[in-house]
């Protein structure tokens, strides 16, 4: 609900505040006092294109403030939670424009771009009226307002959702297509890799193995001469050998140990080396004895291990990998190989699929016929009653080719409408003025087609071309919409103002070179004084005083 808007420099306004409360607000003023211009100025707030000119003369720039109270899950607190917007409940939005020409948006005092304004303001307000805000001539918002009518919802959520499925397989059949294009190239490649992996028969862990066999063969003379040296210095040596030297200190110390029983620990750990010498030489002389000086070994790791790699740097992987990439291969050709029993398969999903949408979207289809005929029969009706006596209302429904099947179905909805005798149905941006727009709106909003998430309605020239007991019948239309939601009507008949729960006056001062709007809430003696001033003109007279009253004490009931 907007609860608050304030105008500095805007046009003929200086400096402006006003409250709002719930129900129906009208504003009222002679003609030129910038009853409308309340209006426009909201729609600079939520998103308008700005105009230079509109800053009032002399001054640097003109400011637009306006305050909403969302109540809790409003799409608008959502969408201001997604931007990272949000501060509680409140929702503040200021559009500056200055004497050059320059813009600027905020929401809760943080820079956002018009855009934003449009799409927030969207959840907001609805203004109807020769306004930028006017969204009844958009087609996508027919279907919206004829869905809603005749509660289609579950319907068009089931035809959403397998259109949707419908798209998902289509795509993986056209990808698999595109795949099978060049599936016998692949083949190809794939089998020719397969023939060279089976020739190679590598087994696990050859690389390894190999590699590890190949150092020893290729170093044999190296490791047999070290292997010489070494049994020589521990073991095999006649003179100085680490043997024959511990052999003999175990002797000296088996005598010192029988004069000295402490010398026999040492004597034990000198024994256990001995013993290790012993073994270790015995590993050694065995490792020795293996060495096996074979050329025509070493040339046939070396081969092996050149077609390895020749293999890996043919195929961009690691020599590793080799051992694992035959199966992977073969599991490969085996898929392709069998790419036309699933692409079969696939296409007679994506058939079957399509059957489904298009059985779902036909019964949509029937289902929004009928509810087309429920609501020309009743905004026809309640046209009669708004002073179009020979308006017609039709909700058409043209249904579109396969290829511009969506997830709303086949239906291209448009609204029409004629308001004269002998005159044909046309569309409504062609056929109906602002006015009648606006007339148009409120008996949809009276029949109910409207979703209630937008709290916030704004009727411009809905009265226009009206008198009388049809003003009168407006006035409560819009009164009845202000039960449930916050209703403001810009009008200058008293039939409709005398249905406001709050009566704004708005009326212009001038000192003979400049001129200002004021805006002021009228008590109920000043709203009776208005409506008088409505209803006589120049000269107000008790009768219509009087008469005055009468529409307030009628319209109190």
């Amino acid at each position: 609900m907007l609860s608050l808007i304030r105008i500095r420099n805007y046009a003929v306004i200086d400096e402006l505040e006003l409250e709002f409360g719930s129900g129906l607000s009208v504003l009222t003023g002679e003609t030129g006092a910038g009853k409308s211009i309340l209006v426009d100025a909201l729609g600079l707030a939520l998103g308008d294109r700005a105009d230079a000119n509109t800053v009032r003369k002399g001054k640097k720039r003109a400011e637009i403030c306006v305050t909403f109270d969302c109540p809790d899950n409003h799409p608008a607190l959502m969408w201001l939670s997604e931007h990272e917007l949000d501060e509680e409940q409140a929702c503040m939005i200021r559009r500056t424009i200055s004497a050059e020409g320059r813009s600027r948006a905020f929401i809760n005092n943080q820079p956002v771009t018009l855009q934003d304004l449009r799409n927030l303001g969207a959840s907001l307000v609805e203004i109807h009226g020769q306004h930028a805000h006017q969204s009844l001539l958009q087609k996508v918002n027919q279907r919206r307002i004829l869905d809603f009518h005749g509660k289609h919802q579950p319907l068009l959520e089931s035809v959403s959702q397998l259109f949707e499925n419908w798209q998902r397989l289509k795509t993986k059949l056209d990808d698999s297509r595109r795949g099978i294009e060049d599936c016998e190239e692949q083949l190809e490649f794939l089998r020719n890799q397969e023939k060279a992996l089976v020739t190679l028969s590598l087994e696990d862990g050859e690389v390894n193995q190999l590699q590890t066999e190949h150092g020893r063969v290729a170093n044999i003379e190296h490791l047999a001469a070290g292997i010489n040296q070494s049994l020589e210095k521990l073991y095999e040596g006649e003179i100085g050998s680490a043997h024959t030297l511990i052999a003999s200190s175990q002797r000296i110390l088996q005598s010192l140990a029988e004069l000295d029983p402490e010398l026999k620990e040492n004597l034990a750990l000198l024994n256990g080396v001995e013993i290790d010498i012993r073994e270790i030489a015995t590993g050694l002389s065995r490792y020795r004895d293996q060495l096996d000086m074979d050329p025509q070994r070493l040339e046939w790791i070396e081969t092996r291990i050149a077609k390895i790699r020749e293999l890996a740097r043919r195929y961009k992987v690691e020599e590793i990998q080799l051992e694992t990439l035959l199966t992977t291969v073969t599991e490969r050709i085996q898929e392709l190989e069998q790419a036309d029993e699933s692409l079969a398969s696939l296409e007679n999903s994506v058939g079957s699929a399509a059957d489904l949408y298009y059985k779902a979207a036909e019964e949509l289809s029937k289902a929004r016929k009928k509810s087309a005929i429920s609501l020309g029969k009743s905004i026809s009706s309640q046209l009669k009653n708004l002073g179009l006596p020979h308006g017609q209302f039709c909700a058409a429904l043209t249904q579109k080719t396969n290829e511009y099947a969506d997830a709303n179905g086949l239906d291209q909805v448009e609204f029409q409408i004629s308001l004269n005798p002998g005159q044909p149905l046309g569309p409504l941006a062609q056929m109906a003025s602002g006015g009648e727009l606006s007339r148009i709106s409120l008996a949809l909003e009276v029949v109910g087609t409207g979703e209630k998430t937008v709290t916030t309605m704004v009727f411009d020239e809905v009265d226009a071309g009206i008198g009388g007991s049809v003003a009168e019948i407006v006035g409560r239309r819009l009164e009845k919409i202000g039960v449930n939601r916050q209703v403001l009507c810009v009008t200058h008949l008293a039939q409709v103002a005398s249905q406001g729960q709050h009566h704004y006056r708005v009326s212009k001062l001038t000192d003979g070179q400049t001129s200002i709007t004021k805006v002021r809430l009228l008590a109920d003696e000043e709203k009776l004084e208005e409506l008088s001033r409505m209803l006589g003109g120049i000269e107000i007279t008790e009768r219509t005083r009087a008469h005055a009253a009468e529409m307030m004490a009628r319209s109190s009931k």
